[in-house]
């Protein structure tokens, strides 16, 4: 089993999610952006942040087409990856989106979207 980032051998979504954002938060504290590529990111503002985000679903949304379930798979990390960035640059903690999806549960789809163009 490969642990891979300091030591994420738990695979369980938001565990693994939860994790990338704890590494994330300790680097954009340690502001070293010549030492990670994250505090670096974090560093150039949240428009860099939200374009760098932007490229990585483009790429996602390419690896789709391409029917290449690998190169998804990687894409897919990117988005994630970049999608936790942009949450960090926003303030806005991952229990939020979890907490906001979770009350999604309550309601189809199509009544969810109802009432966010209603209001």
């Amino acid at each position: 089993m490969n642990p891979g980032v300091a030591g994420m051998a738990d695979t369980r979504s938001t565990d693994v999610l939860s994790k990338l954002e704890s590494i994330i938060a300790q680097r954009a504290s340690a502001g070293d952006g010549d030492a990670s590529y994250t505090a670096k990111l974090l560093s150039a503002g949240r428009e860099k942040c939200a374009r760098k985000f932007g490229e990585e679903a483009i790429e996602l949304i390419l690896a789709v087409v391409e029917d290449d379930a690998r190169h998804l798979t990687a894409e897919a990390a990117d988005v994630l990856y970049h999608l936790l960035v942009v949450l960090r640059a926003g303030n806005v903690p991952l229990d939020d989106v979890m907490q906001e999806l979770a009350d999604r549960f309550r309601q189809s789809g199509l009544q969810e979207k109802a009432s966010r163009s209603a209001g």
